[in-house]
């Protein structure tokens, strides 16, 4: 499966649009993830363990919307587009989520 946030793939002209897809994940973030985190607040730098969570959330929407494609018989997403947002009390999940086009070359 071809994935990319531009509208196409160079040299490879789109046969059928087969319509959008999205997928999408809410992750929590725990108590230990945020000890640390006001740590690196404080002292400055990364927070690898929120990176990973984040990585982990676009991830899971990616795959989940690339099988969402592949279910209407797609063998690429064009105009990939990203979202990030915190929700929930106190903003402690991150949903990520995630459309394109499905389309066959």
């Amino acid at each position: 499966m071809i994935l990319s946030t531009t509208p196409t793939i160079e040299g490879q002209p789109v046969r059928t649009y087969l319509g959008v897809v999205t997928g999408e994940t809410i992750i929590g973030a725990n108590a230990i993830k945020d000890l640390m985190a006001s740590f690196t607040d404080f002292f400055g730098g990364r927070s690898s363990a929120y990176e990973r969570t984040l990585a982990e959330a676009k991830d899971t929407s990616l795959r989940e919307m690339v099988q969402r494609a592949q279910a209407m018989g797609a063998n690429a997403i064009v105009g990939i587009d990203l979202d990030y947002e915190t929700i929930g009390q106190g903003n402690s999940m991150l949903m990520v989520s995630c459309s394109g086009t499905a389309v066959i070359l």
